[in-house]
């Protein structure tokens, strides 16, 4: 299962969230730190929930953080976060 799957799998069964959209945007960061051939390595996430009313910023960071595990976010080198209700 590729990270992206993963990633989109893990957030939808935590969160049962309304919008969900996980891009795989490594291509972008060729040439750059933590950029590995094949990708899969720089993630943006689009995700709204209403698990997440009445959260700080930093709470629902921590929340998806925490739902993604310490294995998986391991093997990611960045991960942009756009939040929301």
């Amino acid at each position: 299962m590729s990270v992206t799957q993963e990633i989109h799998d893990r957030l939808n069964a935590a969160f049962a969230p309304r919008e969900l959209d996980v891009v795989d945007d490594s291509e972008r960061h060729r040439g750059h730190a933590g950029y590995q051939e094949g990708g899969e390595s720089h993630f943006n996430v689009y995700i709204r929930a209403a698990a997440f009313e009445g959260q700080s910023r930093v709470a629902r960071h921590r929340a998806v953080h925490k739902a993604l595990g310490a294995d998986l976010v391991a093997r990611i080198h960045a991960l942009a976060l756009d939040i929301g209700v």
